[in-house]
């Protein structure tokens, strides 16, 4: 899969807020480059211990109507980039897009675990790396980092519109009852409403959608891996 090298990642706080600030205005928040017919979809997933520099890194895509598992690749390795709220996608970002790299099927969408425009300059995760991979790209988080919205009724798909400085940046999405609801924002090159959409539709009964389920699991089956080896 091929990675756009949109600038350099080894850079200062100042220097990642300015960027920030000039890739807000480069997304699309609107539907572009896919349609009704989806075939494949991709997740991402980090994971690495508190204070640790070593970082792991799985993207799987899957079978946009099955849900089956077509292609997993990873990258570990460390990251220098420290932990600053609001720049995690300097930190999380160089590790996900290396695993993207080794990727020979091209996901129609791809679903990250973090933020899309749900961010306090517009540029979470999702929307950064979705202009790195220049596919439609969604955030899917387990937390809220800003704004504000109603619960949601208890029915999965069941939403309210997430609030941030007057705009919708978007959606508290109840994925499974008696479920603490999700956190859906656009990343690039998709509208709310079908962000919504896809997240749903990639729900099997449990309250993450399946590509990033699955990349959670891949993650953590290869951190387990590479540590036991080197024990």
């Amino acid at each position: 899969m091929h990675v756009k090298n949109l600038h350099d990642w080894n850079v200062t706080y100042h220097e990642a807020v300015a960027l920030q600030n000039d890739i807000a205005g480069q997304l699309i928040l609107a539907d572009e480059g896919f349609s009704d017919t989806i075939n494949c979809i991709a997740g991402a997933d980090v994971s690495y211990s508190r204070g640790d520099t070593l970082f792991f890194a799985t993207v799987v895509v899957l079978d946009a109507h099955s849900m089956e598992i077509i292609e997993e690749a990873s990258w570990h390795g460390p990251v220098d980039f420290p932990y600053i709220p609001g720049l995690l996608s300097f930190r999380e970002g160089p590790p996900i897009l290396k695993a993207c790299e080794k990727l020979l099927h091209v996901p129609d969408i791809i679903i990250f675990d973090g933020q899309g425009i749900a961010h306090p300059r517009g540029v979470g995760l999702a929307s950064h790396l979705g202009l790195h991979l220049d596919i439609p790209a969604i955030g899917c988080a387990k937390r809220r980092l800003v704004g504000e919205g109603d619960v949601p009724g208890d029915n999965p798909g069941d939403w309210s519109p997430l609030w941030y400085k007057g705009d919708t940046v978007g959606a508290v999405l109840r994925t499974k009852r008696r479920v603490k609801p999700v956190f859906v924002s656009q990343g690039h090159k998709i509208c709310l409403n079908s962000a919504i959409s896809v997240v749903l539709s990639c729900t099997r009964g449990y309250k993450l959608p399946e590509p990033t389920r699955q990349a959670h699991l891949a993650v953590n089956r290869l951190r387990r891996r590479v540590l036991f080896s080197e024990s």
